[in-house]
């Protein structure tokens, strides 16, 4: 077969996709292609974890321990809010979003930028919830392999995240007693 047949061939599913997308942005724009290159590095990360894991020739719990699923949430929740919201991980995310401005307490609002395949990432890196996915799966395959430093590097970030809030209770109490 000459190139031409295999380029109709692949065309067909092409304009299939392209109209499913316009369908479903429904008028708006919509980073499709961007979200499925990120689910399939998702994918990519989770296999790679998974066989790093299986490697490791340890047999996986019968059922994850509620301490640590607690212990895990917390730790993702300050560290997913630590890399996509804090003023000194913004080097991280500079080349995918643009500042906008300050958002809440120690944190920034920035947008995605739209040029490029960036935007996808621009918007996945400024979530927190986008970020926790990532968070969570890389500190659970820790909890897989190495038990007793993952654990200490999430009781340290559940501190941070005590502290947090405790910090936050002291502003708004403070905040109230001065009338600010």
């Amino acid at each position: 077969m000459g190139t031409a047949a295999h380029g109709g061939f692949a065309e067909r599913p092409r304009r299939g996709l392209r109209r499913t997308g316009r369908a479903y942005a429904a008028g708006e724009e919509r980073p499709l292609r961007g979200y499925t290159a990120a689910m399939a590095a998702f994918g990519a990360y989770a296999a790679a974890w998974g066989v790093a894991v299986g490697m490791r020739g340890r047999p996986l719990p019968e059922r994850p321990e509620p301490w640590d699923v607690a212990l895990t949430a917390v730790a993702t929740f300050r560290l997913s809010r630590l890399l996509s919201k804090a003023p000194v991980t913004s080097p991280l995310r500079a080349p995918f979003t643009t500042f906008q401005g300050p958002q809440g307490p120690a944190e920034l609002h920035e947008e995605a930028r739209s040029e490029g395949g960036g935007g996808t990432v621009g918007e996945l890196v400024s979530c927190p919830y986008c970020v926790s996915v990532w968070v969570a799966s890389t500190l659970t395959a820790g909890q897989l392999l190495w038990p007793r430093a993952t654990r200490t590097v999430m009781g340290a970030l559940a501190a941070l995240a005590g502290a947090d809030a405790l910090q936050l209770t002291y502003s708004s109490l403070a905040d109230k007693v001065t009338g600010g």
